[in-house]
């Protein structure tokens, strides 16, 4: 039986992928396209180059053999009879003498032709008569050599008129001089070989430069690659400030989410610490209670407190730790549509006190944040300003600082006309490190979470007594970003 053939694949079925081969390393793909860049601009200049010698090399050879004719044209004579009486080829040039020489004289005359002592023997191609001024240059004409090789000749012509006895014994007649190319060619191959040598070594030595170029050009970027590798390696706390302007914003960038990172996993790190500290009282409680054997109904009630507790301190501590974090690069997110929520709720809920707030926000203000840290930053400060306030709230929002290549900051402010907070009370509500349940005291705990998330973003939390409504004024600066 024949052997069975495997099926050919469909036209329209999955074809193998074209790889293309592309230089992973930066220095490579700069070397790379540099170097051709540059080849390709020596090629041009040299052809450029060789076309402009080859040119003034013919302008040249055309005016020399010009010259050589009107010398001819000078010195020509003719007889009585008009016969050619032709001048010494010495007089001219001696290799109008030497048969063979490589340069050529012929007179052409309307009834004859005369050709120089150097004619002799080549074979060259004949010319005409050319109208009185006319000039004529030709080449490379093909000639046979003095030994039967084949060569070339570059010829001018020149027509002129004989009539030194009147216009009755005028006659044209024409001066031919041809030069053997030979001598054109040797000038053009000396010419190009020095012209790709310098330009050959020309292009090394600018290869070897624009290699050390590259290098010192790349050597901050591997400055950077190397501080990266410290700081992976724990040898580095961050990136160090001193580095290109092209590259401050990633290594700002590289610093922020180091820091962020670092602060989060610290954050936790309390969080967890604090929650754990926390709960050893509640449980020490319990313990107690069970050591000393008491009646199961005190039991009980000992118990529903210290669950209750426990609750409220695990419930805080996750609220904390769901809010600290953010998002270090996040879409702007306008804030009136979320102070207007947050205080439609307060005013329900403190609708017996009939507090009014009063709102001035920069339509420009934009929090660079998650939504919900904003949520939470407005609405504990509002909560507080309305708990305290009597009458009176005042929430002020608008940019801060900001250039056209970093974006703006924001100013968040909360103003009440309540009691205010005196000035040595302030370092004290705005503590850091103290247990959950000792937050609640004073103003509770919604004025931790607003530190935390303050210093989360780099801010700074200010107290201080309002100048507009006389109570207390809570002022938020977020500082403007990368």
């Amino acid at each position: 039986m024949p052997e069975a053939q495997s099926p050919a694949p469909p036209a329209g079925g999955p074809r193998e992928p074209i790889v293309k081969w592309r230089p992973r390393s930066l220095r490579a793909r700069q070397l790379l396209a540099a170097s051709v860049g540059l080849l390709a601009f020596l090629a041009l200049a040299g052809v450029a180059l060789d076309r402009a010698f080859v040119t003034t090399a013919e302008d040249n050879l055309e005016r020399r053999l010009e010259g050589y004719a009107l010398s001819y044209a000078n010195k020509v004579d003719f007889g009585r009879d008009g016969s050619l009486i032709p001048p010494s080829d010495s007089a001219i040039d001696p290799r109008f003498g030497q048969p063979g020489s490589g340069l050529y004289a012929e007179i052409v005359l309307p009834n004859g032709r005369w050709s120089s002592d150097s004619s002799l023997g080549p074979y060259l191609p004949s010319g005409k008569l050319l109208k009185p001024g006319g000039r004529d240059f030709e080449g490379p004409l093909d000639m046979t050599q003095l030994d039967g090789s084949a060569g070339t000749v570059y010829r001018f012509g020149l027509g002129t008129v004989w009539g030194a006895r009147g216009p009755q014994s005028e006659f044209q007649y024409s001066i031919y001089v041809l030069e053997d190319t030979q001598v054109l060619t040797s000038q053009l191959q000396t010419f190009r070989h020095a012209l790709w040598v310098y330009l050959g070594s020309a292009g090394v030595v600018l290869l070897l430069l624009q290699g050390l170029i590259l290098n010192w050009s790349l050597r901050p970027l591997q400055r950077v690659i190397a501080e990266l590798k410290r700081v992976q390696r724990g040898q580095a706390q961050g990136m160090t400030g001193n580095h290109p302007r092209e590259l401050e914003p990633l290594t700002e960038s590289i610093n922020a989410f180091i820091d962020s990172e670092r602060e989060n996993l610290e954050r936790q790190r309390n969080t967890l610490a604090d929650l754990a500290h926390s709960l050893k009282t509640p449980l020490a409680v319990l313990r107690a209670q069970l050591d000393d054997g008491v009646h199961a109904m005190a039991l009980r009630e000992e118990l529903d407190i210290q669950l209750k507790r426990m609750n409220d301190l695990v419930s805080y501590q996750l609220a904390r730790a769901a809010s600290s974090g953010h998002a270090l690069f996040s879409a702007p997110v306008a804030i009136e549509p979320y102070a207007e929520s947050i205080v439609r709720g307060l005013e329900k809920v403190y609708a017996a006190k009939g507090v009014i707030c009063e709102f001035e926000i920069d339509e420009t203000a934009r929090f660079h944040g998650e939504p919900g840290d904003l949520q939470e930053l407005m609405g504990n400060l509002l909560e507080n300003a309305f708990k305290w306030a009597r009458s009176r709230v005042l929430l002020t929002v608008a940019p801060l600082g900001g250039t056209a290549n970093r974006r703006a900051g924001l100013l968040l402010a909360v103003d009440d006309d309540g009691p205010g907070i005196a000035e040595d009370d302030v370092a004290k509500v705005l503590q850091r490190g103290v247990r959950g349940d000792e937050r609640v005291q004073g103003h509770g705990i919604g004025l931790a979470i607003v530190q935390d998330l303050v210093r989360g973003y780099r801010g700074e939390l200010t107290v201080s007594r309002s100048k507009e409504l006389g109570g207390a004024r809570f002022e938020v600066q977020l500082p403007p970003g990368l």
